[in-house]
């Protein structure tokens, strides 16, 4: 059974991730929730909730924390002590090779490492910033980005990397004038040619709930969903 933790751990990295009494606590620098939520190694009381609250307010962050598939109670624990859900998230899977059947258009995908300008630019437009990218180069496995280009325009972008024979789908992001043209399967596609090259066996990604397109994009090219968590924060305080 694949541990999803682990696999996001190693391709979306934390700056630094240490234990503190029943959590693990993530220092994100900027680099959203999934670099930064702290998990439970075990079972959590009352006092672990306050305990990692606190180790994460140290750290001048939000206190964000994940609750994982199987974690009912830690759930019904942090929703009793006022924290609301916050993106619920689902991982998709699929065998590598399902995704590689299909060609690629031609000039439509190519595998850059580090990102182009170009990239950049796109992600930037996307609200994904200097601190997301230091997460891509933080990232120790094999990586790599994709650069996806329509109407012989810079259009798209995403960054893909291994841990294990898993390969996970990070920041996707097409520009809106370029959307519903086919790039982001392309893309998906091109990204799991290259995880294929790195011995990848499965590939996955993740994508919020409400996402309804993203939603039916990959449940078309058969990736189907293989966990879940979401994410339980205080609410912010009513100016």
């Amino acid at each position: 059974m694949t541990d999803w933790s682990a696999v996001i751990d190693a391709t979306w990295p934390a700056a630094e991730r240490r234990e503190v009494g029943s959590w693990v606590i993530r220092t994100g620098k900027g680099g959203g929730n999934r670099a930064s939520a702290a998990t439970a190694t075990g079972p959590v009381t009352a006092a672990d909730v306050t305990q990692g609250a606190q180790a994460m307010q140290d750290l001048g962050q939000e206190v964000v924390f994940m609750c994982r598939d199987g974690e009912d109670a830690l759930d019904l624990l942090l929703a009793d002590a006022g924290y609301i859900i916050r993106d619920a998230t689902l991982i998709r899977a699929c065998p590598v090779a399902d995704l590689t059947r299909d060609p690629v258009p031609p000039v439509t995908a190519f595998t850059v490492w580090p990102p182009l300008a170009a990239q950049r630019d796109i992600w930037a437009k996307g609200q994904i910033g200097p601190e997301r990218l230091a997460v891509m180069d933080r990232a120790g496995g094999p990586k790599t980005t994709i650069f996806g280009r329509i109407d012989d325009r810079p259009a798209g972008t995403l960054f893909v990397a291994v841990h294990g024979e898993t390969a996970m789908l990070h920041a996707l992001e097409v520009v809106p004038e370029h959307r519903r043209k086919g790039l982001a399967q392309h893309l998906t596609r091109a990204a799991a040619r290259w995880a294929q090259r790195q011995g990848a066996t499965r590939f996955s990604l993740l994508v919020t709930a409400t996402n309804a397109g993203a939603n039916a994009l990959y449940a078309g090219l058969g990736l189907s969903q293989v966990g879940s968590y979401h994410y339980r924060v205080l609410p912010k305080e009513q100016p």
